[in-house]
């Protein structure tokens, strides 16, 4: 008797619901066996990278006989809901070229031992509420794919319940349903609700709903064998999320990964905060986590390692609840052909990310409805070639800034750094400049960072660029005149909304909160 490269006898035969050579029995059940209903799961997620990786693992496999094997061997465990409404979605009648795709995490813990419960710091379970939604917009010609996370207290219309936190609009449909109703029929109430929101929201068609727990992404991350990310600062958060960690780069599975996704409190060494912009620095967390996912299961590692593509498929599926239509096969297919460069991490386009609600609550203000629309409406767009003789720039997230004080005007270093922390750069430190009667602000860069010191530029208005050796290569200094006091932050367009983010790709590796 012969063994497969995971130790599994290759005489053994397979199920035949899993056999390729046994064709596709319809529904995915045996020939003659009636359907088994998935026992209830409560959803526990509480961050969607984990998801994203489940369902685009599958890119590897292609249109090939393992492929489809690997196919049937999530249709097996993936648990499929009734997510999609038949109204309130835009154009429902009517199914977009383009696919998008709503990522959701679900805050509850019900299903934990408490052992798992400390092991996770995950404290106690939060009921229905979910912290993590995330938009993946995939073209019609399948070029790329644009990942728009929503910050959870995102203030908005939630249909039939006013205005609410977006979070809240799970809980909201989960109530509407009345609660004599099966404990999964109450659920797929509250993902209706919540994909009727979003797409209120974003002018968008829903096509697919996936929603995945806490227990897969544990799972998940370590099949893997832990993802690599890069920290600007040590931090210290072992009293909520249990994130303790150092600063550079670092590969990190399991408890740590949940921890590095979960945190939102902590301090930095000198006791400044480990997140200073909260809920969207978390956001940021889970981007890189996502693209850090993507980048391992595109090594050579995983393409030429079956035993790990399938443990990937069962441990994401285990995990997964998807619509009732989302064809998994289908959608690899018709992304097989995305390169990390084109995979994209965004936010959506906030006016004001530390506002308050009538009854002093804290809240996330999005930017106005034609904003929002217009954004939405660009995903799909090629992107425009620079123009000739533009300076090349980068991700905001991926300049650190140090921040001096020229001016001789107290707090203008303070403003500053909130303000650029805001546009996503990253400021690692700030004080006073060595003389304080700088009329100009200048950002000095060592040679080779231009790049750096351009996209620094453009963000900081009435600054010039200016080459120094006092700069370590790798960080520009901004140093603050008194003749730009007035507008030493980083400029916002025309309108109420902030300035969006430069988005994020799959392959950026630089150093974040």
């Amino acid at each position: 008797m012969t063994r497969d490269e995971d130790g599994a006898s290759a005489d053994r035969p397979l199920p035949a619901r899993l056999d390729p050579r046994a064709g596709r029995p319809a529904h995915g059940h045996g020939a003659g066996k009636a359907p088994q209903q998935p026992a209830p799961r409560t959803r526990r997620g509480v961050v969607v990278a984990r998801a994203v990786a489940a369902v685009l693992s599958v890119v590897l496999l292609g249109a090939s006989g393992w492929g489809w094997y690997l196919t049937r061997v999530a249709e097996a465990t993936v648990t499929r809901t009734d997510a999609i409404p038949d109204s309130g979605n835009a154009d429902a009648e009517d199914a977009a070229e383009a696919t998008n795709l709503l990522l959701v995490g679900n805050d509850s813990r019900a299903d934990l031992t408490p052992e798992q419960l400390e092991e996770f710091s995950a404290g106690t379970d939060s009921g229905t509420n979910t912290d993590t939604m995330i938009l993946a917009h995939i073209p019609a010609d399948g070029s790329g794919a644009s990942f728009v996370s929503f910050p959870r207290d995102s203030y908005v219309e939630i249909p039939g319940h006013g205005t609410d936190k977006l979070n809240a609009a799970y809980a909201y449909g989960y109530g509407d349903v009345d609660d004599s109703a099966p404990e999964e029929e109450r659920r797929a109430g509250g993902r209706q609700l919540l994909v009727q929101t979003i797409s209120g929201l974003t002018g968008l068609m829903i096509d697919h709903y996936a929603e995945v727990d806490l227990l897969g992404f544990f799972e998940l991350s370590s099949v893997v064998g832990g993802v690599e990310v890069n920290l600007c600062s040590a931090v210290d958060d072992s009293a909520y999320s249990g994130a303790v960690f150092d600063a550079g780069v670092q590969t990190i599975e399991g408890a740590d990964a949940l921890a590095f996704v979960r945190q939102r409190h902590g301090v930095r060494p000198d006791g400044s905060p480990a997140l200073p912009r909260g809920d969207l620095d978390r956001i940021v967390r889970q981007q890189v986590f996502i693209g850090g996912v993507l980048r391992k299961i595109l090594s050579q590692d995983t393409l030429l390692d079956l035993g790990t593509q399938r443990r990937l498929i069962e441990a994401a599926s285990r995990s997964l609840t998807i619509d009732d239509d989302l064809d998994l096969l289908d959608l690899a297919q018709h992304l097989q052909a995305v390169r990390l460069d084109a995979i994209r991490f965004q936010t959506v386009p906030i006016a004001d990310a530390d506002a308050e609600d009538d009854d002093g609550r804290s809240i996330v203000r999005l930017a106005d409805a034609a904003t929002l629309r217009a954004f939405f409406a660009s995903l799909s767009a090629e992107p425009e070639p620079p123009a000739a003789g533009a300076p090349a720039t980068v991700a905001p997230s991926e300049v650190s800034v140090e921040v001096y004080n020229g001016s001789g005007i107290p707090g203008l270093a303070a403003d500053a750094t909130a303000d650029l922390e805001a546009a996503g750069f990253v400021v690692t430190s700030t004080g006073n400049a060595a003389t304080s009667d700088h009329e100009q602000t200048v950002v000095r860069y060592a040679p080779g960072d231009e790049a750096l010191a351009d996209t620094l530029v453009a963000a900081v208005p009435g600054a010039v660029p200016e080459v120094s050796d006092e700069p370590e290569p790798g960080t520009v200094q901004l140093v603050l005149g008194y003749g730009d006091a007035g507008s030493g932050g980083t400029e916002a367009p025309s309108g109420s909304a902030a300035p969006t983010e430069e988005p994020r790709t799959a392959e950026d590796t630089g150093c974040i909160n």
